[in-house]
């Protein structure tokens, strides 16, 4: 059996190799498609979504594709399931560090902290301050109550917000993915957690936007498929909402002429909620190594994706 995994990695789980596993690691690109023709296990995680895409689909033979990533939006899941190949992904890994991305976002939104940088970089010493909301005793509804809207919901609670999840099951607590849009307007904070799948992509429309409290926030970070942006620009530059975090857009990286950019009240964060860590990495290699025994044993692997639904 060969497994091709990112050379990166290697410290950390090559001591946890069992004997006749033929193991190739990759430093690029150009090697991981080289190397995974033949492989029955992948672990090809390339930063740039269009590579990392690249790699996968040159594993025709796979059996088992594990990634570091949550979302598989970069990839073609129908040919996936195609080949019969399992998929194991990344959610959890870096669940703390998105929550704690989302909830600076509400933070950031309600003091406008992004001003207060600004005056700061002009040397000015306001004697107002730019933003004067309290997360104390608003309302958030946090879309997509996975790993990481649980952890965004917790840590909003803690600041006396009180929070509604939305799951697809509608599960104790939350409500269903058919509930929520008639109870836009009572949120104070629209909160997006969830992958980007057909059925989600521009949940976030002007129909949406309309329903919204016009001193609603938006806090994206699912994905920048969510919204429809064209939409959320025309909220925003006509009031209808107080404005929008987004730490997810689409196309990524934004042009530097995109309207976003110029918009009043969209605070961009450029994907950063999840590289602002420190162990991360270490996550991932154990789940991997976990995940390894599990597969060779024959046993159930953890964070299996449900390639019909998309995550």
């Amino acid at each position: 059996m060969k497994a091709v995994l990112p050379a990166l990695a290697r410290p950390l789980v090559e001591p946890h190799i069992p004997a006749g596993l033929n193991v190739q690691w990759f430093t690029t690109r150009e090697e991981a498609i080289a190397m995974i023709g033949d492989a029955d296990i992948g672990w090809v995680d390339i930063n740039k979504p269009a590579d990392w895409a690249a790699a996968v689909a040159a594993g025709t033979k796979l059996k088992w594709l594990s990634t570091i990533y949550a979302g598989l939006d970069a990839l073609d899941t129908h040919a996936l399931r195609e080949r019969g190949t399992r998929v194991t992904n990344g959610s959890g890994v870096n669940a703390h560090t998105v929550a704690e991305y989302a909830v600076m976002g509400c933070l950031v939104a309600a003091k406008r902290y992004d001003e207060v940088v600004r005056a700061a970089d002009r040397h000015e010493w306001p004697l107002e301050a730019p933003g004067k909301l309290e997360l104390f005793e608003t309302s958030a509804l946090v879309i997509g109550y996975g790993t990481i809207g649980k952890l965004i919901g917790e840590r909003l609670a803690g600041f006396g917000v009180t929070v509604t999840g939305v799951t697809r099951s509608g599960a104790e607590s939350t409500i269903g993915p058919d509930d929520w849009r008639p109870r836009l307007g009572e949120f104070d904070w629209i909160v997006l957690a969830a992958p980007a799948t057909e059925q989600s992509r521009t949940m976030i429309g002007e129909a949406e936007l309309r329903r919204m409290k016009p001193s609603a926030w938006i806090v994206n970070v699912g994905r920048g498929e969510l919204i429809d942006q064209a939409a959320l620009i025309e909220a925003v530059t006509k009031r209808r909402i107080a404005g929008a975090f987004l730490d997810t857009v689409t196309p990524e990286p934004l042009p530097a002429d995109h309207p976003l950019r110029t918009t009043p009240n969209i605070l961009l964060s450029m994907h950063l909620s999840g590289r602002s860590q420190t162990r991360m990495f270490l996550r991932a290699t154990a789940l991997f190594v976990e995940n390894l025994k599990a597969f060779l044993e024959g046993r159930p692997l953890r964070n299996e994706v449900d390639l019909a639904a998309g995550y």
